[in-house]
């Protein structure tokens, strides 16, 4: 994107931040304006998201911050105490705030807000086209001239704005005198604003640390923690708050009122007398669009069973579209990557005979374990793709909603939803580390528990290789039904577990749940590519990071320590002078078979397998799986790649080759009811090492993510031996 002529000179580097309401289309911004260039971390000190990224052109460098979103700046949550203290002691060269064009009453309150702070602002009034087709008509020049601000008309989605609110911004951030206006309360307030402004201007311990009148407005709103602040660096905190006092017994003594509320109505009122001057509201009679839609997805009735027929029909189309369609020269997107890891295997054999040890390492390890992952991106692409379409129109908000009164029931908090949501609860694609993160919108310390204890019992995209493969090998006719069914149990089991966590081991009210619906927007293409490709990245690059560190570590410990196979490796040898005859052959391919499971018996993992299967064999596991389900623990995904190498290492009863499914599905111990009752297993048992570690970090004591691992692990083996016993009683799937 060319900002400016190349002629001009190339300025310093401006810092921005991005602030506004959720839902504002801040984050649409923020990719237009950035692009690729983007890095995300956490705010020092806490586990809030930081999103930044840079711009660059012939005559312009700028960084920019993204801010949580937020409804305004009282610091009461994580995310408002983030947003103020950047623009408080970071000092950007300019904010830009991004405000809905459709919903200016609410977004403004925000903009009065920052004016307060003296920030040096730009208004992105985003969503014009929304707004024009509400039939509300803006008049930009008039808001600017009203707010004293410039005001730039943007449509984020479509990257439309995007020059003039840059250019806009640079000025803003260089000029030495900028258009400002002060925010006025009405004569009685202003008076005394003013009056206690002065008092803390006069404070040598405050003069300068933040703008007077505004600090003087926070100490009239009661704000905890700049009374705190002024109390620890104020040379006279006596005089401050004796001001402070007398001004808020005028102000309640003449309105009647809390002086803080006093001072959000006066807010509001500005607000309200901004929109006046500036909107003309045409005569639409017609019902919104939005209006339509969610007379049906936010019916008490039809809402959950829309919800869940748009969960069933996400399955269908990535099913039918990666595996089942055979689109791509003859082939589905799933069998090329199959083709690709097979044949890539097959030119690792050259090293059987000379290097045994390297050829394993290449077949069995790297091949074998990447290579099983990796079989699996294109319908991790595609279901990433419709979850992101998903995420843009909308319809996320509305799961929220409609899944409320169900959450309530369960002794979960509404907002409980989205970190459900987040950490796989639509149907996959999730990740239980944001999802532990999202619990940060709950205020109750007991809500917060009790979610993020459940949110990795959603099915995250980690867990979603390891259905994939047993769904493929065990219930080909029925996939997407099958992947149906394990959202549905992850859900009830999700829930049930709260119920049992809140009842038993943390005890607290529950917090009333607000959300806001955004109005529905089409996807665009670009918005959903962009985060399809970042998520299917991030995948990939954990196949060629933590999955191949994993796999070759376990291939190691199933590798070594050396098993003494003379006695068969002589039987080989004695047959191999007869090789030619085709039963002898059969022979030979099943002493290799027994030797291969011999060693892997004896490796370190092996015995580690074995001394599980005491346990595990009553829900229907083996040696090999209690391997791939060790591995886990450091992510789901190596359960595959693990499975892989085991099997490729081990089998001593199936001549399949190909896909690990086909493997599966040709060994006689293997059984529908097993596969069953294997996925419900992975579905429930410890969350991976890093949601651990998040978990400790968020909660803030270690007893809470070692009872996560706990209980759920305990929870797994009891579902998975349930299903496998009484399954096995019954004949089902056997």
């Amino acid at each position: 994107m060319v900002l400016f002529d190349a002629t001009q000179t190339r300025q310093a580097t401006v810092r921005a931040v991005i602030a506004g309401n959720p839902n504002c289309g801040k984050t649409c911004l923020f990719n237009a304006l950035t692009g690729a260039n983007q890095k995300v971390g956490n705010y020092p000190g806490v586990t809030v998201e930081r999103r930044e990224g840079r711009v660059r052109s012939s005559a312009l460098e700028m960084t920019v911050v993204d801010l949580p979103g937020t409804y305004s700046l009282t610091a009461l949550s994580a995310d408002e105490m983030v947003a103020r203290h950047t623009m408080l002691h970071e000092r950007p060269d300019v904010v830009i705030d991004v405000v809905d064009a459709a919903n200016l009453e609410r977004n403004l309150y925000l903009t009065v807000q920052l004016m307060e702070m003296e920030m040096p602002l730009v208004v992105a009034l985003n969503m014009v086209d929304v707004a024009e087709r509400h039939g509300l008509t803006i008049d930009v020049e008039r808001m600017a001239a009203v707010l004293g601000l410039p005001v730039v008309p943007t449509v984020g989605n479509r990257s439309r704005g995007i020059r003039d609110l840059l250019s806009r911004s640079h000025q803003v951030a260089r000029a030495t005198d900028r258009m400002t206006r002060p925010v006025t309360y009405g004569h009685a307030v202003d008076d005394e604003v003013d009056a206690l402004a002065a008092v803390v201007a006069g404070d040598s311990g405050l003069a300068g640390r933040y703008p007077a009148r505004w600090a003087a407005v926070k100490l009239l709103e009661k704000d905890e923690e700049i009374i705190r602040d002024m109390r620890a660096v104020a040379a006279q905190p006596a005089a401050i708050e004796a001001a402070a006092a007398g001004a808020m017994q005028a102000i309640e003594s003449h309105f009647h009122e809390p002086s803080e509320v006093v001072l959000a109505e006066a807010r509001y009122g500005f607000v309200a007398g901004i929109i006046r001057e500036c909107v003309t509201h045409g005569n639409v009679s017609r019902k919104s669009v939005t209006d339509a839609v969610d007379a049906v997805v936010c019916h008490r009735l039809l809402g959950p069973l829309v919800l869940g027929g748009v969960v069933y029909l996400l399955f269908v189309a990535v099913f039918k579209t990666a595996d089942e369609w055979h689109w791509l020269f003859g082939r589905s997107p799933t069998q090329w990557m199959q083709t690709l890891f097979a044949w890539l295997g097959k030119q690792a054999d050259g090293l059987a005979d000379t290097s045994p040890m390297l050829h394993s390492l290449l077949a069995d390890g790297v091949i074998g374990g990447v290579g099983g992952i990796m079989a699996f991106v294109p319908l991790i692409f595609v279901m990433f793709a419709l979850i992101a379409a998903l995420e843009d129109t909308g319809y996320m908000a509305r799961v929220a909603f409609v899944l409320d009164r169900a959450l309530k029931v369960f002794g979960l908090q509404g907002k409980s939803i989205m970190a459900m949501i987040v950490s796989g609860g639509l149907g996959g694609g999730g990740c239980a580390v944001p999802g532990v993160l999202a619990t940060r919108v709950l205020r109750d310390r007991e809500d917060r528990l009790v979610t993020m204890l459940i949110a990795p019992l959603m099915n995250c995209g980690a867990k979603i290789p390891v259905y994939l493969m047993l769904i493929g090998a065990f219930f080909a006719e029925r996939q997407a039904g099958m992947m149906f069914l394990l959202w549905l149990l992850s859900w009830v089991f999700a829930l049930l577990s709260a119920v049992v966590i809140r009842k038993f081991v943390v005890r607290g009210a529950q917090a009333p749940f607000v959300m806001e619906l955004p109005t529905y927007h089409v996807p665009t293409l670009r918005g959903v590519l962009r985060h399809t490709w970042s998520r299917t990245w991030m995948f990939i690059r954990k196949a060629g990071t933590l999955i191949l560190a994993t796999s070759v570590l376990l291939w190691s410990a199933m590798y070594f320590p050396r098993a003494n196979t003379s006695v068969i490796d002589g039987r080989i040898t004695a047959l191999g002078t007869r090789a030619a005859e085709p039963e002898v052959q059969a022979q030979i391919n099943a002493l290799q078979r027994e030797r291969q499971s011999a060693q892997l018996r004896h490796s370190v993992a092996g015995r580690a397998g074995a001394a599980l299967e005491n346990v595990t064999r009553w829900a229907g596991m083996d040696w090999r799986d209690n391997i791939a389900l060790i591995g886990g623990f450091a992510a789901k995904e190596v359960i595959v790649s693990t499975l892989g190498v085991a099997y490729a290492m081990g089998d001593t009863e199936s001549d399949a080759g190909g896909t690990l499914s086909a493997h599966l599905r040709s060994d006689p111990g293997w059984t529908p009811l097993r596969a069953f009752a294997l996925m419900v297993f992975v579905m429930l048992y410890a969350p991976c090492v890093t949601v651990q570690i998040i978990t400790r970090r968020e909660s803030g004591s270690w007893k809470w993510p070692l009872f996560s691992m706990t209980y759920t692990t305990a929870l797994g083996l009891l579902m998975a031996t349930l299903i496998y016993q009484v399954g096995s009683a019954f004949g089902w799937g056997v």
